[in-house]
């Protein structure tokens, strides 16, 4: 079920709301230097990996997890790699597009071991002006591989325009962070919201776009910091999922403006 309409208007029909759509196809309707800033993490593809990673009647934390055993809703997370490759240069290039000059994207991945060999994300990324790459100590992971330790960390690639520029004071964080997984959150594979928080707070940013909402982690990072979102998704049931939150406001309020 895809619900964005094409007569949809920018920035009036964007504006503060969860979008329901294929990703390219929305951010194709968002007019070139019209966006501040995105936060985001993709699917990582990972159900398309001989590592070992996923085994559907492990036990443990990750038994019933549905992303381990049937992806995300809507999405199988078992690409090709080669089209999963094309697929999220395909979307940077449109996050790369909309951005204003000042802007940048927060790119939220992970490596994997393939085939017995270390695979980071250097195909996704060629060609595009990578400033930095910061590291998320999340503190766990699952691994069912014993010729590898339990991955702990993930990157979150900093994609950025000439002139963009962190808030005053924002570069002493340093480009280590330290945010526990979230917790009680129903999508397979949510981000803290804390980890939102830092990347919009971090920056000047009025504007935020998070073409993979999800759960709608990014949107409630902007209205705790006082900015405006934009949201999309492909899952229905996702879209919902955020709309849900951001309507009960269930969340932690203390730095909300």
């Amino acid at each position: 079920m895809i619900e964005l309409n094409i007569n949809k208007v920018f920035p009036s029909d964007f504006i503060n709301q969860i979008l329901c759509g294929d990703c390219l196809d929305v951010m194709k309707q968002i007019p070139d230097e019209s966006i501040d800033l995105v936060v985001t993490s993709p699917p990582y593809n990972l159900r398309c990996s001989t590592g070992k990673s996923f085994r559907k009647n492990s036990s443990g934390r990750w038994n019933n997890a549905a992303i381990l055993k049937e992806g995300y809703s809507h999405h199988s997370d078992n690409m090709p790699h080669a089209d999963y490759v094309l697929w999220q240069h395909n979307v940077l290039t449109e996050m790369l597009r909309v951005l204003t000059p000042k802007g940048a994207i927060f790119y939220n991945h992970k490596g994997r071991v393939q085939g017995g060999k270390w695979q980071d994300r250097s195909d996704i990324l060629a060609g595009f002006p990578l400033r930095q790459m910061i590291i998320w100590y999340r503190k766990s992971g699952m691994n069912f591989n014993a010729g590898y330790f339990v991955p702990t960390y993930e990157i979150i690639y900093l994609i950025a325009k000439p002139q963009f520029r962190l808030a005053d004071k924002a570069n002493g964080y340093g480009d280590v962070w330290t945010f526990l997984p979230a917790r009680n959150n129903p999508h397979p594979a949510p981000f803290p919201e804390e980890l939102a928080e830092r990347c919009i707070e971090s920056t000047n940013a009025q504007l935020i776009l998070d073409p993979f909402v999800g759960s709608g982690t990014t949107a409630v990072a902007c209205v705790k910091a006082g900015r405006q979102y934009i949201g999309i998704d492909h899952s229905p049931i996702y879209c919902e999922m955020a709309r849900a939150r951001l309507a009960s406001k269930k969340w932690n309020t203390q730095k909300q403006a």
